[in-house]
């Protein structure tokens, strides 16, 4: 590939180049949009939150926005889950902080961006503490990371926290069928929902099923090309069998199992967690039922660890929402 190409990944070609771009994250944008205006008020920085919610995206349209075209020749970006050792803390990051001492144009600091820094040891951590501490003159940090606690408190308090929510999941929608249009891709209501639902706020997972499901199908992403790509069947079919099973008709209930596993070759352990998740969005079926149920199913799960028959279990699970079923109803008759 040539280095004039776009990138191959999605996630990538279509990353926000400055802040205005970044999707679901109004408020936090707003916040450093502040900074932007006036960067030398702007202080070291912390982004947490769960993955793909946006803060390395963010980290890097503040780059774009601070330097230009020339971010690249004023912006470190380290991963402390491989670099995390303090060496690279003393030597990497002081060398950098030291070379572009001299800042850019009105800015008067480089940019260090640390990913996954709640990774990074004990010692490392203090000894960033204190360039950050010394080199605050020459050099603005950006810490991300998934879990802040892990984080020192010295190093919290040297920063500006921004904690990063789940993208909304009609923002997620939106965006995900405007790349499909920039794609030349027809995009399906019903397939963005699924990537949706299956991506859990994670925007970064969704562009990536996005761009599988696409390629599995030229020309249009389906319901089902998107159960094929994320390994999960359609929940309304998953739904249909554990209602019929707990309704006492375990002969459609295996039959509907069977129909999953053959459609789209998942394995036991991959049934009993969907059949887990969906669970508990059905609204007909009270939280003690599915407290009850989700110990039947924790046991057939645990089996399935074991090394047990597939097939076996899985009948064996639906055999026991029927039996459940059944005791729930004789009970009702009984009063």
């Amino acid at each position: 590939m040539g280095i004039n190409e776009e990138p191959l990944m999605w996630v990538e070609k279509y990353r926000p180049k400055n802040l205005d771009e970044v999707i679901g994250l109004h408020d936090i944008v707003e916040s450093l949009k502040a900074f932007m205006r006036n960067p030398k008020t702007m202080p070291h920085l912390m982004l947490t939150g769960v993955p793909g919610t946006g803060k390395t995206t963010i980290a890097l349209a503040i780059a774009h926005e601070l330097y230009g075209k020339n971010w690249r020749n004023f912006t470190l970006e380290l991963n402390a889950s491989d670099e995390r050792g303090i060496d690279t803390v003393r030597d990497r990051i002081k060398d950098f902080s030291r070379y572009s001492r001299s800042g850019f144009g009105d800015i008067p600091f480089a940019l260090i961006i640390l990913d996954e820094s709640d990774q990074m040891t004990g010692p490392a951590q203090t000894a960033l503490r204190r360039i950050m501490e010394i080199g605050s003159r020459t050099s603005r940090f950006i810490l991300i990371c998934n879990q802040s606690s892990k984080i020192i408190e010295p190093i919290q308090s040297r920063c500006a926290i921004f904690r990063f929510s789940r993208v909304d999941r009609q923002a997620m929608k939106e965006h995900l069928q405007e790349i499909a249009k920039k794609e030349k891709v027809e995009l399906q209501p019903e397939a963005a929902e699924r990537i949706v639902e299956y991506s859990e706020g994670d925007l970064r997972h969704a562009i990536n099923a996005l761009q599988t499901a696409a390629a599995y199908k030229e020309g249009v992403v389906d319901e089902k090309t998107v159960s094929l790509v994320i390994g999960e069947a359609s929940p309304i079919q998953v739904q249909k069998m554990i209602r019929k099973a707990l309704y006492g008709d375990f002969m459609e209930s295996r039959k509907t199992m069977y129909e999953i596993m053959g459609s789209y070759g998942f394995s036991g352990s991959e049934i009993i967690r969907q059949i887990q998740r969906e669970l508990f969005k059905m609204s007909d079926i009270t939280p003690e039922q599915k407290a009850d149920l989700s110990n039947i199913i924790g046991e057939y799960d645990y089996r399935l660890t074991q090394g047990a028959n597939s097939d076996i279990q899985l009948s064996a699970l639906l055999a026991q929402f029927a039996k459940y079923g059944k005791d729930i109803e004789e009970n009702y008759a009984a009063k």
